[in-house]
């Protein structure tokens, strides 16, 4: 069975182990035999492989044991062994711990699932608002028009009301158009009034 250590960066006594040909520090180690005295074979990430003359399928065995792994999101796997009195040190590439998944899933609610959410309830309220702004507009109107007409009123003496006079609706039906009604025309019979359906013969709607 094969083994695979993925390097981000290595030493050997103190010095950089990179990849041959680029010079690239992140690489990985593949242990292809199934002997730990067998070679380790080195590829980076431009495409280049070798076989790397002094690490073994067995150093990468103890590269593994050697691993602290990662208990937070901040932390770092690292490692050091010693091989053929070399001291080998480096950091491996770090495995999605349950830390990771949870810092991703406040970063995911906090940049996306929150705003949408406050985006949501928003147009809400907006929905719930908007009407009750605009009727409560409506009524100031209407009582602004009524204190007009009484101050006029008082000013030309007075008048007397007229009995048929029906106020203008706030919010007119738009079915009959703030009638409260509709006329039917027929050859047979004259014009009849229908109550309308929609606001109840009142002309408004709520």
């Amino acid at each position: 069975m094969g083994i695979e250590v993925k390097i981000v960066e290595m030493t050997v006594d103190g010095q950089p182990k990179t990849c041959p040909d680029c010079a690239i520090s992140m690489f990985s180690l593949d242990g292809r035999g199934i002997f730990d005295f067998f070679p380790a074979w080195g590829n980076c990430d431009s495409g280049h492989s070798w076989e790397d003359p002094l690490i073994t399928v067995g150093d990468l065995k103890k590269i593994k044991a050697a691993s602290t792994g990662r208990q937070r999101a901040e932390d770092d796997d690292v490692f050091e062994i010693e091989v053929g009195g070399a001291v080998l040190a480096g950091t491996l590439h770090p495995e999605v711990i349950l830390d990771d998944l949870k810092r991703a899933g406040g970063i995911y609610w906090t940049r996306i699932i929150k705003p949408a959410a406050r985006r949501r309830k928003n147009k809400a309220v907006r929905a719930i608002t908007r009407p009750i702004r605009r009727t409560a507009r409506n009524g100031v109107a209407t009582v602004k028009a009524g204190a007009l007409e009484a101050a006029w009123t008082v000013q030309a003496g007075g008048y007397e009301p007229d009995p048929d006079y029906t106020p203008e609706p706030i919010n007119p039906c738009p079915a009959c158009e703030g009638r409260g009604h509709h006329a039917i025309e027929s050859r047979l019979h004259d014009t009849t009034r229908i109550r309308c359906a929609v606001c109840h013969g009142t002309g408004e709607i709520d």
